[in-house]
């Protein structure tokens, strides 16, 4: 028996479907036991510390740049081969580039996400197509941004992109430019002026909880989407659906997400172990048993599958165009630590305790003193 201790995220789409393959994986000699911790672990976590206990890993890509450098990944290359099919499938949106860094891929995309708009549908009947008509809702109606941990930054960027500029991942620039920048503040802050207090600091989670429930919540624009929240027993089912524009017939702005199964150095690959790799992201797998336990599936055929969606209440052909066209976040060696700073400089320009230049400038400061580390090479 081939055994191996794996982590993933404390929440039904990380862990059920994992789980339930360990059960038949381990008649094929296969046996991984799935540990968990929380969303803010996953999140911020260090990768090197978790890969010297666990030989797979489910993370976010912007972890991908710490996890290189500190050399405690297997290339995906190395282990199923380069011209292996799971390298040749299409992932919804850019969630297998996000993976890839310094010439490798260094995790599967198992799960795929992007901030999208999701609303209760009892007291909004369509979402909002423009950020002018957020606006105008949130006039008339409790609205709320996502604006803990690092979703603030998130946030900021998936405006920016509506406004048209993505996150840059180049030395010696701001993520995103001074126009831009200044843009996507007013945009946020013109919603958030009018947001009920309390909301800013739950994590996305938490705020899809409250859509549908008892709480007046009736609409959050940017939030990270979960299949499980359009199918929930209690409660009414969240609808979901594309992120805002900037102006109508324009670019949706959102920021990738979702997961990926990395494998650590110490994990000890055998054939039966790539299989199982494989098995994780092949189209039967990802069409059938990812969705019928819980699961979020990450291949671009399962979010196209009509049987699939009409089971999720149609949360993906409703939120599909939105993560086609959402936006990376930066990857290099660095970057985690900055996401967090970067996001409390965008919580204090939206509750007007910074203006927005003082804002962008630390944006800017941060962006280009996280990557002077990696230039040169003192992380």
């Amino acid at each position: 028996m081939n055994r191996y201790r794996g982590l993933t995220w404390d929440h039904p789409r990380g862990r059920v479907w994992l789980e339930a393959a360990s059960v038949l994986w381990r008649e094929r000699g296969v046996s991984v036991d799935w540990e968990v911790h929380s969303l803010e672990g996953f999140e911020a976590h260090p990768i090197e510390t978790l890969a010297e206990q666990y030989d797979l890993i489910v993370l976010d890509h912007p972890h991908i740049g710490d996890a290189v450098e500190a050399g405690c990944l297997q290339p995906i290359e190395a282990v199923l081969g380069a011209e292996h099919p799971a390298l040749a499938q299409v992932y919804a949106g850019r969630s297998l580039h996000s993976y890839r860094w310094a010439g490798s891929t260094w995790a599967l995309p198992i799960d795929a996400a992007a901030q999208v708009s999701a609303r209760d549908a009892s007291r909004v009947d369509a979402a909002p197509e423009t950020w002018t008509d957020v606006e105008r809702l949130a006039r008339d109606a409790p609205v709320a941004l996502s604006l803990s941990g690092p979703h603030a930054l998130l946030s900021f960027f998936s405006t920016a992109a509506a406004v048209g500029a993505e996150p840059v991942d180049a030395p010696g620039e701001s993520w995103v430019p001074d126009r831009e920048a200044r843009d996507a503040l007013d945009l946020l802050r013109a919603v958030h002026a009018h947001a009920a207090p309390g909301y800013d600091r739950l994590n996305p989670i938490a705020l899809l909880e409250r859509l549908g429930s008892d709480d007046p919540l009736a609409y959050v624009p940017l939030v990270y989407g979960y299949v499980t929240s359009a199918t929930r027993g209690s409660g009414a089912p969240v609808a979901f659906g594309d992120a805002p524009r900037s102006a109508p017939g324009g670019r949706i702005g959102s920021t990738i997400g979702g997961t990926g199964v990395a494998i650590s150095r110490c994990a000890r690959v055998t054939d039966a172990f790539r299989e199982y790799l494989a098995w994780l992201v092949a189209p039967r797998t990802q069409r059938a048993v990812v969705p019928a336990f819980d699961g979020q599936p990450a291949l671009a055929a399962a979010w196209a599958d009509a049987e699939v969606d009409a089971a999720a209440g149609a949360f993906y052909s409703s939120t599909r165009d939105t993560i086609e066209s959402a936006c990376l976040r930066p990857r290099y060696a660095g970057y985690p630590s900055a996401q967090v700073a970067g996001s409390a400089v965008v919580r204090a320009a939206l509750s007007g305790e910074i203006g927005s230049d003082e804002a962008i400038g630390r944006l800017g400061a941060l962006a280009r003193e996280s990557r002077r580390h990696v230039q040169e090479g003192t992380r």
